[in-house]
């Protein structure tokens, strides 16, 4: 979503960081190419003037001349001002109120008002453990209530029956009804959207609000409509009156304008973002972390939960004791690459980790992406079980036949041996005594840098060195991020500007240690 913003905005402030001193002149050619990179972005232009301003006021001032490194505090304040536009803290859907919770989804048509209903009902029956009615409101779109009924199907999360006839008035009403004697804990309106914004529109909402006294009202907003959806925001906010926002189509290849501007404009928290077409892909919003990953710093907090998130637990306690014994087979190797995946694919780890955003294109130019992992997957599942085991038997007859089975070719199947052998000779190398006081050794000295002396003596064991990630509560690694920071490691980490230890230890949890080299990628000379 924000790749452009970030490039843009990457290469203005890597020309200012490598300056000794900064002038007010060079400060203001900066923020020339910072408007114009915003505006650009569909950003809306009061939003972009606001921004710049602040950004100026700070920048050029006694405490930026008197700073060691002038371009790296610009840095820190276009950070700190793009949280400031975003909203300083994550807001997540409040649910403190009597129960049936009655949320409110409004938005215009075809921005996926019914299938975010279906995604927030599924993510509270799961995660909150709460007893969801989601109602569908929508009388004029051609099987829109039967829509949210098969959501429901699919999800397992309670609809209202259909009845024909009824005005959204009377079912909102009748909703609120069957959540209170169904016991419900939440109840989720669905309303009729509307091609653009008319009177009618309004003056049906107003009623419903009133009919059915909602707690969280809701706007479903398409990412990808650029400025017009900060229009769409003022006038919903004006006559019915918004608690906060939900984006979806967060994945599309939009400039993200509408993001960073809706914000600023209404006032109300962006609450939730969709994230892709899956039920399951909606993610809190954390205006930290886009700040973050638009300036390229990465997000490690994200990365480190969605691999708590999916990756099982026993799987990965089994993945450690093998690597720690040096053995690793394809079956393993077929292992990390489904978790990979299952973690957003090449692009999706890459655009996570610090320093490392500018690489996906030049991954991509080699063909280095996440079509390639179903390709070396495809070729692991033609093998038997006995060549999985042990991949020296693979000899041209049978590497042939697998060929013919995963529809590649030898070329490919000698690479992913080739990988694998690499990955497996790390592993003995991490597993034995040698390799490992050499690997704490490593991370002793990195530990020291992030200030955080004493770490590399030994809190791993074999693997020493970083505090294992998924013991750590959410604000812990906060400050480990900005220790990194401060160190000067948010931008260009050890191992190619990448997270200390994909290929290096770090332990992200499940992953035995970090990824044992990311797969298919090229070894530096």
């Amino acid at each position: 979503m924000f790749e452009s913003l970030q490039d843009r905005l990457g290469s203005i402030l890597n020309g200012l960081t490598g300056r000794g001193a900064l002038s007010e002149a060079d400060v203001s050619a900066a923020l020339r190419e910072v408007r114009r990179a915003l505006l650009e972005a569909d950003v809306a232009l009061e939003v972009v003037r606001s921004f710049t301003d602040k950004v100026r006021e700070k920048a050029v001032g006694a405490e930026i001349l008197k700073s060691i490194k002038p371009g790296q505090m610009v840095v820190k304040i276009v950070h700190d001002e793009l949280i400031n536009m975003l909203g300083s803290e994550g807001v997540p859907i409040d649910l403190n109120a009597p129960a049936p919770v009655v949320i409110m989804m409004v938005g215009l048509q075809g921005s996926g008002k019914t299938t975010t209903t279906g995604k927030i009902a599924l993510r509270m029956t799961t995660r909150d453990k709460k007893k969801v009615l989601m109602a569908s409101l929508d009388t004029r779109r051609p099987a829109a209530q039967e829509q949210l009924r098969q959501l429901g199907a699919q999800t397992g999360v309670d609809t209202l029956p259909i009845i024909a006839g009824q005005s959204p008035t009377d079912i909102a009403a009748r909703a609120v009804q069957a959540a209170k004697l169904g016991g419900h804990d939440i109840v989720i309106l669905d309303t009729a959207g509307r091609t653009h914004i008319d009177e009618p529109l309004m003056i049906e909402m107003a009623e419903i609000k009133r009919r059915s006294n909602p707690h969280e009202i809701l706007l479903v907003a398409d990412a990808l409509t650029g400025q017009d959806a900060v229009n769409l925001a003022r006038n919903f906010d004006e006559r019915v009156g918004i608690t906060g926002l939900v984006l979806t189509r967060m994945d599309g290849d939009g400039r993200g304008g509408a993001a960073l501007s809706m914000r600023a404009v209404t006032g109300k928290p962006i609450k939730l973002i969709g994230v892709g077409e899956k039920m399951s892909e909606l993610e809190e919003f954390h205006p930290r972390r886009v700040a973050d990953r638009i300036l390229g710093m990465g997000d490690i907090i994200s990365l480190v939960e969605k691999a708590a998130e999916n990756i099982d637990a026993e799987k990965a306690a089994a993945m450690a004791a093998k690597m720690k014994s040096g053995k690793f087979d394809l079956n393993d190797l077929a292992d990390q690459l489904k978790q990979m995946q299952k973690m957003g694919g090449m692009g999706g780890i890459m655009g996570l980790m610090p320093g490392m955003s500018g690489m996906k294109d030049k991954m991509a130019a080699a063909g280095l992406d996440d079509r390639m992992f179903g390709r070396q997957l495809a070729i692991i599942s033609s093998m038997t079980k006995a060549e999985r085991a042990n991949p020296d038997i693979l000899k041209h007859s049978r590497k042939k036949r697998i060929a013919a089975g995963s529809g590649t070719d030898a070329s490919e199947i000698n690479k992913l041996l080739k990988m694998h052998r690499q990955m497996a000779d790390m592993m003995k190398m991490m597993g034995g005594k040698k390799g490992g006081g050499m690997m704490k050794q490593m991370m002793g000295g990195l530990a020291g840098k992030m200030g955080l002396g004493g770490m590399g003596g030994g809190m791993g064991g074999g693997m020493g060195g970083m505090p294992d990630l998924s013991k750590m509560d959410p604000k812990q690694l906060e400050a480990l991020q900005k220790q990194a920071e401060a160190a000067g490691l948010g931008k260009g980490l050890p191992g190619g500007g990448g997270l200390p230890g994909l290929g290096n230890g770090m332990k992200l949890p499940g992953l035995g240690g970090g990824f044992p080299g990311l797969p298919g990628l090229p070894k530096k000379k």
